[in-house]
């Protein structure tokens, strides 16, 4: 008995302090990444000329408080070129989350891509409608990569998803 009456006063202040604090909160996210322009010294690559390339990004975010948090994203990308379609490239993307306020919070991601390249993304995101259970997000993330002998690229590209 004495057992679970210890069991039953951990619990109760565990939960106590997390009512109170509210973190770490975790939210997980679903999303469609739009890759709009690549620039490198070998020429510039626009998306929907001649291929279209799309990502699909999933992750889930631990908030440890409620200005700094830890995210973890996995990114699949799909290019359709001359009537076929193929996953071209998988893309691990964690990163730090830093809240700026008024629903925008910053990403800096390091990537790490099945393709052989790597470097980081800085990510601006905004949460343009917020529910009781979800968020709807749009972000500019901005790939700085590197590697698998090729020139340093950068891309801009669109994002938007649901948070839950």
């Amino acid at each position: 008995m004495k057992k679970y009456a210890i069991l039953v006063i951990i619990l109760s202040t565990y939960f106590t302090v997390s009512a109170q604090e509210n973190y770490p909160k975790i939210a997980g996210y679903a999303g469609i990444v739009h890759p709009i322009t690549t620039f490198s010294p070998a020429g510039n690559d626009l998306n929907f000329d001649g291929h279209y390339v799309v990502g699909m990004p999933i992750g889930i975010n631990l908030w440890k408080s409620k200005k700094i948090g830890f995210s973890f994203e996995v990114v699949s990308y799909v290019r359709v070129e001359n009537g076929t379609s193929k996953m071209s490239n998988l893309l691990i993307h964690p990163g730090v989350l830093v809240s700026l306020g008024s629903g925008f919070t910053f990403a800096g991601r390091l990537a790490f891509e099945t393709s052989g390249r790597y470097g980081f993304t800085p990510v601006l995101n905004k949460v343009v409608i917020k529910n009781k259970a979800s968020s709807f997000f749009i972000a500019l993330p901005v790939p700085l990569r590197f590697g698998n002998d090729k020139p340093f690229s950068t891309t801009v590209a669109f994002q938007f998803g649901i948070a839950f």
